[in-house]
C-alpha cells in the first residue's frame, strides 16, 4: 500500500467517527490540497454534505444548519485564502455559541515559508475565536494512529458542545498525490461494535448520582475491576474508601491522596514489570481518576490490555488524559463522589481478586525493605522515608524526574500521609524550588522538597525567598552531580557523547549556595542523619538544605536489584 493510502485510511475513519459522535451535516468547498479530507467527508454514507463555490458562503451555511439543529456542522476547505475566508462565520459562531469543526487543509511543514503556492501561517488561524485548535501531522495507518484519529474525532465533536459551545479548528497538513485510486481495505482500527463512538462523554455538569447509576451499569458484569488514581483532583482521598467498599484494587500515584485504605496497591510500578504477574492480572474493567500515574510500566499495561476490555475515565475539566486512545467511556463528574454513588449500586468484586492484588504488594513491599535496610542512604530509601515518615500535616513537593518516579515506586500504602503534589502538567523541572516556596507560603504545616541537583542548579535563585520573604522550607537534595535519570535511558550507552552532553555533571558545591541565600545547610551519610536533620528543621523557622550525596551508577544497579527482589519475591 503507498505511503498516501495511509493518508485516506485514517480521515476515512476520522469521518466515521464524526457522523458516530452525532454529526449529520458537512459543507464542502472546491480546492486542490483538501481533496482528502472532501473525499472522506462525502464518502461517509451517515453524512449529508453540501456543496459551495465560496468558503464565507459554506462557513455561514454551516453556521446556520448549527443554530437550526443544535449540532456541530463540518466545514472544509483547501489552503491559503480560503481558510481565511472563514474567518468572518467562525467568529460569529464564537460569539453565538453555535458549535462548528472547521477542518482545513495545509501545505506540509516542507512546503510551508519557502515560497510554495497557496501556502499561508494556518496555526491558529482564528486566535480565540476557535475554542481548540490541533495541527493534525502525517500518519501511517497503524491501529495505533487509527484509535488516535478515531478519538481525535470524538474530542473535536465533544470539545465544539462541551460548556459553551463554539468552533474547533483542525488543521491537517496533507502531502501529494493527494488521491488514491485504489482500494483502501480494510481499517487499521475498526470502530466500537454498535457504531458506538469510540470516546463516549457524559453531559458536563451531570450530578454524581446520575454519574454513580452511569458506573454501576458498566460494572455490572466486572469480575476483576481495578482502579487507578493520578494526580491531584481533589477528592480523591474518598475513592479509596468506595475502592474498599467495593473490593476494587486501587493503583493509586501517591500525587493523587488515594494511596490509602484496605484496597490501595502501592508497589505496581515492579508489579506490572513482572510479565507473568501483569498477564495474570489482566482486569476486566479499568476506572482512572485524574491524570495518568507517572509509572511507564502502569501506562504500558493499560495501553496493552486490549479492545476487550472498557476503560472508563473521570474528566470533569476536560483535559483528555488519554494518550494511547484507550477510553471507551468518559464521564465529566467528580471520580469521587461518582464511586462513592456507584457504591450504592454496584455489588462487590470477588475478594480473591483484591486479596491476590494485595498479597502481591504486601510480598513487593517486604522485598523492598530487605533491600533498602536502614542503614546506607540511596535515593529509593530516601523517598520511602520522607513518604513513610513525615507527619500528615505536612506537604511534600517532589520534583520531576527521578524524585517523582521513587515517590511513586517506594512510598508504601499510609492513612495519614502528607500531601504530595508536584508540576506533573508539563513534567518540566524548571521553577521547582519556587512552587516548592510558594506552597509553603499558603500551607498550614511544614513543606519539605524533595529535588535532584541538577533541578535546584536550574531554579537556584527561587533560594531567595526564604530570606526576601520570610519562609521556611526542608531541601532534601539528592546530589548525584548530573541527571541521574537518563543513566535508565538507551543513550546511555553512548558513553562518547554521554557524560558530558546528557549526564552534564556540574562540580557545583551546594553549601556555597545555601550560604549565598543564608539558608542552613547540612549534609548527612545514613538514613539515622537524615533523621536527625529532618527533625531539627521541620519546626525550624528557617530554610535547610539538606544534601544527600549518591552516585548514579550505583543508582542504577540498586533499582535493578529492587525490581529482581520484588519479581523473585512475587514469584
Amino acid at each position: 500500500m503507498p505511503a498516501h493510502a495511509d493518508t485516506h485510511l485514517l480521515l476515512r475513519a476520522f469521518a466515521d467517527e464524526l457522523a458516530r459522535c452525532g454529526v449529520r451535516e458537512a459543507c464542502t468547498s472546491p480546492g486542490s490540497r483538501s481533496s482528502p479530507l472532501v473525499l472522506a467527508l462525502v464518502r461517509a454514507q451517515r453524512l449529508r454534505c453540501f456543496s459551495h463555490i465560496d468558503e464565507r458562503c459554506a462557513g455561514f451555511f454551516a453556521l446556520g444548519a448549527a443554530k437550526r439543529s443544535g449540532r456541530p456542522v463540518v466545514v472544509t476547505c483547501t489552503s491559503g485564502t480560503a481558510a481565511a475566508n472563514l474567518a468572518p462565520a467562525v467568529i460569529e459562531a464564537y460569539q453565538a455559541r453555535v458549535p462548528l469543526v472547521v477542518l482545513t487543509a495545509d501545505r506540509p511543514p516542507e512546503l510551508r515559508e519557502v515560497g510554495a503556492g497557496q501556502t499561508i501561517d494556518q496555526v491558529e488561524l482564528f486566535g480565540s475565536a476557535a475554542k481548540w485548535f490541533f495541527e493534525v501531522g502525517t500518519h501511517e495507518a497503524t491501529p495505533e494512529r487509527g484509535r488516535w484519529m478515531r478519538a481525535l474525532a470524538c474530542r473535536a465533536v465533544w470539545t465544539a458542545l462541551e460548556g459553551r459551545p463554539a468552533p474547533v479548528h483542525l488543521n491537517f497538513a496533507l502531502r501529494e498525490p493527494l488521491v488514491f485510486e485504489g482500494e483502501l481495505g480494510d481499517d487499521p482500527q475498526p470502530g466500537r461494535s454498535g457504531g458506538r463512538p469510540w470516546v463516549l462523554r457524559s453531559t458536563p455538569g451531570e450530578d454524581a448520582a446520575a454519574a454513580g447509576r452511569a458506573l454501576a451499569v458498566v460494572a455490572r458484569d466486572a469480575h476483576r475491576p481495578v482502579v487507578v488514581a493520578g494526580r491531584e483532583e481533589p477528592g480523591l482521598e474518598a475513592v479509596a474508601v468506595a475502592c474498599e467498599r467495593l473490593r476494587w484494587p486501587l493503583l493509586a500515584d501517591p500525587l493523587s491522596g488515594a494511596r490509602r485504605g484496605a484496597a490501595a496497591i502501592a508497589h505496581y510500578d515492579a508489579l506490572l514489570r513482572i510479565e507473568p504477574f501483569a498477564t495474570a492480572r489482566r482486569p476486566d474493567l479499568v476506572v482512572r481518576c485524574g491524570d495518568l500515574p507517572t509509572s511507564k510500566a502502569l501506562r504500558a499495561w493499560l495501553d496493552g490490555i486490549g479492545s476487550g476490555v472498557t476503560q472508563l475515565g473521570f474528566d470533569p475539566h476536560g483535559a483528555w488524559q488519554d494518550p494511547h486512545a484507550a477510553l471507551e467511556i468518559v464521564l465529566a463528574a467528580g471520580a469521587a463522589q461518582t464511586l462513592a454513588a456507584a457504591a450504592e449500586h454496584t455489588p462487590t468484586a470477588d475478594p480473591d481478586w483484591l486479596r491476590g492484588w494485595r498479597s502481591a504488594d504486601a510480598a513487593a513491599a517486604a522485598a523492598v525493605e530487605r533491600v533498602l535496610g536502614d542503614a546506607a542512604l540511596s535515593e529509593p530509601l530516601v523517598a520511602r522515608t520522607l513518604a513513610g515518615e513525615l507527619p500528615a500535616g505536612a506537604t511534600l513537593f517532589v520534583a520531576s524526574s527521578m524524585p517523582v518516579r521513587d515517590i511513586e515506586s517506594f512510598a508504601a500504602v499510609r492513612d495519614d500521609a502528607p500531601r504530595v503534589l508536584c508540576n506533573r502538567g508539563a513534567n518540566g523541572i524548571d521553577g521547582t524550588v519556587s512552587s516548592a516556596f510558594g506552597a509553603a507560603a499558603v500551607a498550614s504545616g511544614p513543606v519539605v522538597l524533595l529535588i535532584g541537583d541538577v533541578a535546584l542548579a536550574h531554579d537556584i535563585g527561587g533560594l531567595l525567598a526564604a530570606r526576601r520573604l520570610g519562609l521556611s522550607l526542608t531541601i532534601v537534595l539528592l546530589d548525584n552531580d548530573g541527571g541521574g535519570i537518563f543513566e535508565f535511558l538507551p543513550v546511555a550507552g553512548a558513553r562518547d557523547i554521554f557524560e558530558q552532553h546528557v549526564a552534564t555533571p556540574h562540580g557545583l558545591d551546594f553549601g556555597h549556595g545555601a550560604a549565598l541565600y543564608g539558608c542552613d545547610f547540612v549534609e548527612v551519610e545514613d538514613l539515622a542523619g537524615l533523621r536527625r536533620a529532618l527533625g531539627h528543621s521541620l519546626p525550624s523557622d528557617a530554610t535547610t538544605l539538606i544534601r544527600v550525596a549518591s552516585d548514579r551508577s550505583a543508582n542504577v544497579a540498586l533499582h535493578r536489584e529492587l525490581s529482581s527482589a520484588v519479581a523473585q519475591a512475587v514469584a
